[in-house]
C-alpha cells in the first residue's frame, strides 16, 4: 500500500462510520433518571427500549428526543433478567430497524448512544460470539456477545450496528464491566411480553435462601425463611434445611437455583435433596409462578 494511499483509506473509513452514526441517530433517545443517565431506541412510534439495569426504582423518567426536545416517559415494563425495559412517551419517532445477522467475533461494529440530543457513538470489534446463554438473574439471552471496545456509562441501552449498517441488539454492562449485547431476538421476545403483561413471569419457591459451605466440604443453600402460601411451604421444607442438589445436580451457588427459575419453569416438578438435622432427605417440589409485587 502507498503512503498516498493511506489516507484516502482512512477518509473513506471514517466517512462510512459517520454515515452508520447518522442512520440509526433519529431513533436514539437519552433516557434521564433520577439514578442515572443511559439511552435508548425507538422501538415503535412511542415506545423506547432501554436498559433495565439503568432506570431508577421510583421517581420520575424523561428522555431528550432527536430533536433536541425533551419528553416525560412511562415505564411499561421491565425484566431484570434480560436488562430490557420498555417506555412509553408522547412522541412520534422513528422505529430502528432491529436485524438478526450472523455475527463473527473480530467484525468492526459500532455502539451508538444518545447525550443531549447528539448520538454517542464508539468504534470497536466483536470479541466473543458464541450461542445462547442464561444471564446471573436467569434471563435467556439468545446469543452471548461481547464486544471489545470503551462505552461511556450513558451510552448504555444504546444501539450496536455493524459494518453493513444492520442494529442487531442493544449494547449494556455485564459482569465485571464487559461490554455485551442483548440481541435482536431476546429483545423481539421480551418487549413483545413487556408490552402486554408489564412483565416476564418468573418461577418461584417461597423460600428465602442463602448460601452456605457444608462441614464435607461441599456446598448448599440454607432455607432462611418458607412462605407459608409458598411452593416450597406445600412441599414441607422447613426453615434451617440445606438444599444440596437440584434434580440429580449439586447445587454449588444461589445463582445455580436462580438461573433454573425462567419462565419455562413454572409449573415443573423439581426433585430437591435436603440435609436436615443431619439427615439427608428427597423432597419433590412444584415451581410456581412468582406473584405480582
Amino acid at each position: 500500500m502507498s503512503a498516498a494511499a493511506t489516507p484516502s483509506l482512512l477518509v473513506s473509513l471514517s466517512a462510512e462510520l459517520s454515515d452508520l452514526v447518522g442512520r440509526v441517530a433519529p431513533s436514539l433517545v437519552a433516557v434521564r433518571s433520577s439514578r442515572s443517565r443511559a439511552s435508548g431506541f425507538a422501538w415503535q412510534a412511542d415506545l423506547i427500549i432501554t436498559a433495565e439495569e439503568a432506570l431508577a426504582d421510583d421517581g420520575e423518567i424523561s428522555v431528550d428526543l432527536p430533536g433536541g426536545s425533551t419528553a416525560a416517559a412511562t415505564i411499561v415494563g421491565r425484566d431484570p433478567s434480560t436488562d430490557v425495559a420498555l417506555l412509553r412517551v408522547e412522541a412520534d419517532l422513528r422505529p430502528v430497524t432491529l436485524s438478526a445477522p450472523a455475527v463473527a467475533a473480530g467484525g468492526l461494529v459500532v455502539a451508538v448512544g444518545s447525550v443531549q440530543s447528539q448520538p454517542l457513538p464508539a468504534l470497536g470489534t466483536v470479541a466473543l460470539a458464541g450461542p445462547a446463554w442464561r444471564s446471573l438473574r436467569g434471563g435467556s439471552i439468545d446469543a452471548r456477545i461481547e464486544l471489545g471496545l470503551t462505552l461511556r456509562r450513558e451510552a448504555e441501552g444504546g444501539l450496536v450496528v455493524d459494518a453493513h449498517g444492520h442494529a442487531f441488539g442493544m449494547v449494556v454492562f455485564g459482569p465485571r464491566r464487559r461490554v455485551l449485547v442483548i440481541p435482536t431476538g431476546t429483545i423481539e421476545r421480551v418487549a413483545a411480553k413487556l408490552r402486554i403483561d408489564g412483565r416476564i413471569v418468573r418461577g418461584y419457591l417461597g423460600l428465602g435462601l442463602q448460601p452456605i459451605r457444608l462441614p464435607d466440604g461441599g456446598a448448599g443453600v440454607m432455607i432462611m425463611s418458607v412462605a407459608a402460601d409458598g411452593p416450597g411451604a406445600a412441599a414441607g421444607l422447613l426453615q434451617g434445611d440445606v438444599i444440596t442438589g437440584w434434580n440429580g445436580k449439586s447445587v454449588e451457588s444461589l445463582r445455580a437455583v436462580q438461573q433454573d427459575l425462567g419462565p419455562d419453569s413454572i409449573g415443573r416438578t423439581v426433585a430437591l435433596s435436603l440435609r436436615r438435622a443431619g439427615a439427608d432427605l428427597q423432597v419433590q417440589l412444584t415451581v410456581a409462578e412468582r406473584p405480582t409485587p
